[in-house]
């Protein structure tokens, strides 16, 4: 029965692959969307995470997680585009399709979790003081956040 659930999974594989499906998915398109364009990312200021200075269109954010996000972003020869405001707002730009991801003091607690896509946990973060850390994606953006997730992998010891 084994061999017969490997040979079916093996068939659908190759028959989705006949038709331009690919595994996982971006219904918006936004991994594609930013690669070489614009990471529209919502900043949430927390002590130790995330800073900024100044308002509007002249706004510095910095700290361990924009840090990783620049690299993200460097990685997909994208430009950032900041919001910052307070995470129920973030949220909702989220929501909108104003933003593609959220960052801030987040946990793995959210209670962002049905209104929005949430990474894995990354408590090794410089600044995470012990907490699990997550970011926040659009609902269905798997394969953006694949790619973030893979990203920070490979930088959050």
């Amino acid at each position: 029965m084994r061999v017969g659930a490997a040979v079916l999974a093996a068939v659908m594989a190759v028959a989705l692959t006949g038709c331009g499906l690919t595994v996982p998915t971006d219904p918006e398109g936004t991994l594609d969307r930013i690669t070489g364009g614009e990471l529209r990312v919502g900043a949430s200021p927390s002590a130790g995470l995330v800073a900024t200075i100044g308002e509007g269109a002249d706004v510095e954010v910095s700290g361990p997680l924009p840090a990783l996000i620049e690299g993200f972003a460097a990685e997909r020869e994208a430009r950032i585009a900041w919001t910052v405001g307070g995470e129920e707002e973030l949220v909702d730009g989220l929501e909108a399709g104003d933003l593609d991801l959220v960052i801030g003091g987040i946990t793995d607690a959210t209670p962002w979790v049905d209104r929005a896509s949430v990474t894995r946990g990354y408590p090794g973060l410089p600044g995470a003081d012990g907490r699990s850390i997550v970011l926040l994606l659009p609902l269905g953006e798997n394969a953006l956040q694949s790619a973030l997730e893979t990203f920070l992998d490979g930088e959050v010891k």
